[in-house]
C-alpha cells in the first residue's frame, strides 16, 4: 500500500481518496463478499465530497466512486466522430458531447468550416432525447447540410454561445509516440486531437 500510495501521489492523485482492496479474482476473495482468507484486512476507507466512506469489498469500493460532474454550464463542444446520410432522415453527425448541451431547435455551427444549421432531433441508442449532455454519444439530424460539407474532426458548437473557432496557436500537453529517435527540422508528425487525425 505504501509503494502504490507514493506512486499515485506522484501522478497527481490523493491516496486518501483511493480505496485499497486486496482481492483474488481466482478465488473471489473480497470481490463481492468479505473473504475468510484475509482476516488481516480490516477494510478500506476513502475521503470524498459526500463524507468518508468505508467498506471491505471491491464491489463496495466501486459503488463508492463519486460520479464526475458533467460540465453542462460550459459552451457546447461536440467533436464529430462520423457523419452519416440516412435515407428518409438526412445528414446525421455523431459524436460525444464534451461540454454543454445539445437539443432540437438549437442553431449549431461546425468549426473550422463555419457552416451553421438547425438541429432537428437528437438521439442516443435509437431513442430520441430531449437533450444530450456531457458523456452522451449522440447522433443529431441537421437541416440543409450535406455529408460532404462536414466530416470527422470538425467540432459542433452552439452558434449563440461562444461558438468554436480556429486559433492561431494553443498550448497543449503532448505525448509523443513512436518517433524516429530524434525530432528535428523536416520531421512530419501525425497529430491526433480529439477525433481529428492530421498528417
Amino acid at each position: 500500500v505504501k509503494e502504490v500510495s507514493s506512486f499515485i501521489k506522484k501522478i497527481g492523485f490523493n491516496p486518501a481518496n483511493v480505496p485499497f482492496v486486496p482481492i483474488s479474482g481466482w478465488h473471489g476473495d473480497n470481490m463481492l463478499e468479505e473473504s475468510v482468507n484475509m482476516t488481516w484486512f480490516k477494510g478500506w476507507t476513502k475521503e470524498s465530497k459526500a463524507g468518508n466512506k468505508a467498506g471491505k469489498t471491491l464491489l463496495e469500493a466501486i459503488d463508492a466512486i463519486d460520479p464526475p460532474s458533467r460540465p453542462t454550464d460550459k459552451p457546447l463542444r461536440l467533436p464529430l466522430q462520423d457523419v452519416y446520410k440516412i435515407g428518409g432522415i438526412g445528414t446525421v453527425p455523431v459524436g460525444r458531447v464534451e461540454t454543454g448541451i445539445i437539443k432540437a431547435g438549437m442553431v449549431v455551427s461546425f468549426a473550422p468550416s463555419g457552416i451553421s444549421t438547425e438541429v432537428k432531433s437528437v438521439e442516443m441508442h435509437h431513442e430520441q432525447l430531449v437533450e444530450g449532455v456531457p458523456g452522451d454519444n449522440v447522433g443529431f439530424n441537421v437541416k440543409n447540410v450535406s455529408v460532404k460539407e462536414i466530416r470527422r474532426g470538425f467540432v459542433c458548437s452552439d452558434s449563440k454561445n461562444d461558438p468554436a473557432k480556429e486559433a492561431a496557436s494553443f498550448q497543449a500537453q503532448v505525448i509523443v509516440l513512436n518517433h524516429p529517435g530524434q525530432i528535428g527540422a523536416g520531421y512530419a508528425p501525425v497529430l491526433d486531437c480529439h477525433t481529428a487525425h492530421i498528417a
